[in-house]
């Protein structure tokens, strides 16, 4: 059975439930274009907060254009896939460090690719057993 696309995904850590979906913008800025990004949204069941972790393409910086699949966003040979639940919970686990807090009620937008380097080498180490 196929996952509805428009349906947010639930995260689980310790007692707190996690909301989280990934989209596609196309976005337009006046000395580029139009430009591609990938958004992923999270927010904490019952509480009104979110954050946007933006990743926009550009020079070196590579997000879906129809050539990569969804979620898949990449810098300097290394790869994340939004649509995995570990990336997720690094990208959460970096935005509380720095400072999001669910219970805002506003939404808090953060360039991705300024976590990018610290979740990927995350997701990219050796598991120890």
């Amino acid at each position: 059975m196929v996952r509805s696309r428009k349906k947010a995904r639930r995260l689980v850590i310790d007692d707190a439930t996690f909301l989280w979906s990934v989209r596609h913008q196309h976005h337009v800025e006046q000395d580029r274009g139009q430009v591609c990004r990938e958004v992923l949204a999270i927010g904490r069941a019952g509480a009104r907060g979110r954050v946007r972790i933006v990743f926009q393409g550009g020079a070196g910086r590579l997000v879906p254009d129809g050539l990569l699949h969804s979620g898949g966003v990449g810098a300097g040979g290394s790869w994340l896939n939004l649509h995995e639940p570990g990336t997720v919970r690094a990208l959460l686990d970096e935005a509380l460090a720095g400072g999001w807090d669910p219970n805002d009620p506003s939404t808090k937008q953060i360039d991705g690719w300024l976590l990018f380097d610290a979740v990927s080498a995350r997701r990219n180490a050796p598991q120890s057993v």
